[in-house]
């Protein structure tokens, strides 16, 4: 057994599949899922049983992650003593929406990387704000990717401001910039009910009184543009998820009055670990706001 085995376990629980997981940590699901049946094997016990397309956790697979958790904590603990940690190592975790790993990929993550290429960074993937909010509450996370606002409780760093835009099919007859009231009867693909970007969405659409019709939906992970042009619907997006929509072979409009969110990283009132300090430092350096 090793600290990567449960990192592994720790990511599969919490995202209760083994693709969704692997993406987290920046490794291929086989690899994922060989180094499970590893541990498995080794523990004499069974983790995940399988559950339609994802995984659920066992009773003694609960015990294991309660545990594993609390093993990481430590030895993130640990790794943040900065007389004991030099600058540059260690792991970071960052909570972040499906919606907003984009912009962690495409620009953030980058930065950090080549500023600092001896330390690991996991992305905890999480439900909307609440589930950034509560991954950086409980420690499960160092830093939270998020727009605002968030509780005063936590302290917030402003990036960027980030374009809320529609995505749609091709073929559909609309103007280039779309009024909030087309929205009115519009088919669009929403996230889950009861979910926190759902509840967002819905309290939008109740600010601007526009009841649009439900076509789909899904949880804005990967297989989101599929779905957009199956159900011939719409999907309102962060403009950092364009480039994926233009390669799917979809159209991004902006809305108007154009809508903007304040991104930023959030974390609670404690010392950081070195590794998040450092992080903000890259992040603020490239900061739009």
């Amino acid at each position: 057994m090793n600290l990567q085995q449960l990192r592994y376990v720790v990511a599969t629980a919490e995202h209760r599949t083994m693709t969704d997981a692997a993406r987290s940590l920046y490794i291929a699901q086989p690899a994922l899922s060989r180094a499970i049946r590893d541990l498995e094997r080794e523990l004499g016990m069974t983790l995940f049983a399988r559950s339609g397309r994802g995984v659920v956790v066992t009773a003694q697979g609960r015990r294991v992650v309660k545990l594993a958790r609390e093993a990481l904590d430590a030895v993130h603990e640990i790794e943040a003593l900065a007389s004991h940690s030099p600058a540059g190592t260690g792991e970071l975790r960052v909570a972040s929406p499906p919606s907003l790993e984009p912009a962690l990929a495409a620009r953030l993550l980058p930065a950090y990387a080549a500023e600092h290429p001896g330390a690991r960074v996991q992305v905890v993937r999480c439900d909307g704000r609440d589930g950034v909010v509560n991954a950086v509450r409980e420690q499960r996370a160092d830093l939270g990717l998020t727009d605002l606002p968030v509780p005063a409780d936590l302290v917030s760093h402003p990036l960027e401001r980030q374009e809320i835009v529609l995505i749609s099919p091709p073929g559909l007859d609309l103007p280039g910039s779309v009024a909030m009231s087309r929205l009115s009867g519009m088919r669009v693909v929403l996230p889950p009910p009861g979910s926190a970007r759902r509840r967002e969405l819905e309290m939008l659409f109740a600010t601007h009184g526009v009841r649009p019709v439900v076509a789909a939906e899904i949880d804005e992970r990967g297989g989101w543009p599929a779905t957009v042009r199956s159900a011939m619907a719409s999907l309102l997006g962060y403009r950092t998820m364009a480039d994926q929509a233009l390669r799917a072979g979809l159209v991004v409009r902006s809305l108007d009055p154009p809508l903007r969110r304040i991104i930023a990283l959030v974390h609670t009132r404690r010392r950081l670990p070195a590794t998040a300090q450092e992080f903000l430092t890259v992040a603020e350096g490239a900061s739009a706001v």
